[in-house]
């Protein structure tokens, strides 16, 4: 059987289509923000549609009963996916607890961010350091657990579990927080850094 079948195309094809539609709320909201900003915000739009419209169901799911019992649209894309890790289709409490804080916790936190860059809030680097801080951990929490015990959940053995499912869809998540972390440092020290100027003049 073809690793692209009809279930991986759809389900590939679903999350790529949010991309666009997150790029154009961030040129719709950030029109007047600088370029780089502009492009956060597309990842942050990203980030929130991916949070309220793929992990707020599969909570619901999961609550409920188990997206392998379920049946919509949204369980289709999950059920492809607990090909490459099997914690996703059984309600294991570790990832249904993650995600309750991520939809809740970092869905707030990333609407809260969008609103800060897009008025130019004070607080943006706070709140920008706080995400990030939840995602990298929750990133963490979702495979250090898995991997102390041997990763008897993971399907590791074709490139398509491994390569796209496993590590592109979670180091985007990984890579993403780490350079918002590095970007923040940078802002502060420059506030910092102004700071000082102002005081010596």
């Amino acid at each position: 059987m073809s690793l692209l079948s009809p279930a991986a195309l759809t389900s590939l094809l679903l999350c790529t289509a949010q991309v666009p539609l997150a790029w154009a709320l961030a040129l719709s909201f950030g029109r007047y923000c600088l370029p780089l900003d502009r492009a956060l915000l597309g990842w942050l739009f990203y980030d929130a549609i991916v949070h309220f419209t793929l992990k707020g169901p599969f909570v619901y799911m999961s609550l409920a009963g188990t997206v392998a019992q379920s049946d919509n649209i949204v369980s289709f894309l999950w059920q492809e996916y607990g090909k490459a890790d099997a914690r996703w289709l059984h309600s294991d409490p570790t990832i249904v607890s993650l995600e309750i804080l991520t939809v809740t916790l970092d869905g707030i936190l990333i609407l809260l961010l969008i609103h800060a860059i897009v008025k130019d809030k004070y607080y943006r680097h706070f709140v920008q350091i706080a995400l990030c801080v939840c995602e990298l951990f929750g990133g963490c929490m979702t495979f250090f657990p898995e991997w102390l015990i041997g990763s008897p959940n993971l399907n590791t053995s074709n490139w398509l579990y491994l390569w796209v499912y496993l590590v592109f869809f979670n180091m985007i998540w990984v890579v993403v927080p780490g350079l918002l972390l590095l970007q923040s440092w940078r802002g502060l020290q420059e506030m910092h850094q102004n700071r000082y100027v102002k005081k010596s003049t």
